[in-house]
């Protein structure tokens, strides 16, 4: 969404900056279209950023054999998982 977004108010800028010729007397136009499209700019990258960033979750699968247990439980012992989830960003 943020994508669309930074992409909806860079062209809004460049059409106030470059394609609207009104003399406003308390707002210049063409001002307020370069901040919309740095804005844009900004939105946008920001959400490339979002989008690039990953998520990596390790799932480590142990088997344990306990004596006083390995009699009653199946031949192959004790299965414990253990899930770890790590935030792969960095900088953010």
């Amino acid at each position: 969404m943020s994508i669309g977004a930074g992409i909806a108010l860079f062209a809004i800028g460049a059409i106030l900056a470059f394609a609207v010729n009104v003399d406003l007397g308390w707002v210049n136009l063409d001002m307020v279209g370069y901040i919309l499209m740095i804005a844009g700019a900004a939105v946008f990258l920001i959400g490339i950023v979002l989008l690039f960033r990953r998520r990596r979750t390790d799932t480590v699968t142990r088997t344990v054999t306990d004596p006083a247990v390995a009699r009653t439980a199946e031949p192959g012992g004790v299965t414990h998982r253990v899930t770890r989830e790590t935030d792969g960003t960095v900088g953010l």
